[in-house]
């Protein structure tokens, strides 16, 4: 990774845990993605900006596989996550051969826009969802 990425990465994602994420986990309804952390086995929940799409949810990583969610999800593929206040259960797949650029067009306006300014390795998440009805498309 060029020297101004490491730079940028190490900047945004401080900002991110220290002051962002404990904020919007607060929100209750903010979207939250929930993994199993691969070394500590506990649950570690993520603000994320994606969309329901049936009985898929879908998400951008900025960082791809250098992000601390993804690299859980490579070790245990089980989440949940938090949509409009609901928690369902689910499996990730990472995407690597997805257009991520063109899957942020289909996802909140604001968080697309920042994860195309901020991200310098991007990877498309797809959870398939296994519990409760599919919400209506937006």
């Amino acid at each position: 990774m060029p020297r101004h990425h490491e730079l940028k990465f190490r900047v945004v994602t401080s900002l991110q845990r220290w002051v962002g994420n404990p904020v919007m986990k607060l929100l209750p309804f903010q979207t939250l993605l929930e993994t199993t952390g691969r070394k500590s086995g506990l649950a570690r929940r993520t603000p994320v900006g994606g969309r329901r799409i049936g009985r898929e949810f879908w998400i951008v990583s900025e960082y791809g596989e250098k992000s601390q969610y993804v690299r859980n999800i490579k070790a245990d593929p089980r989440v949940r996550v938090r949509v409009k206040g609901h928690w369902h259960e689910g499996t990730a797949h990472l995407l690597p051969q997805d257009d991520a650029r063109a899957r942020l067009r289909s996802l909140p306006r604001l968080n697309s826009t920042a994860v195309r300014a901020v991200g310098t390795n991007l990877l498309t998440v797809r959870v398939d969802l296994t519990d409760g009805a599919p919400d209506r498309p937006a």
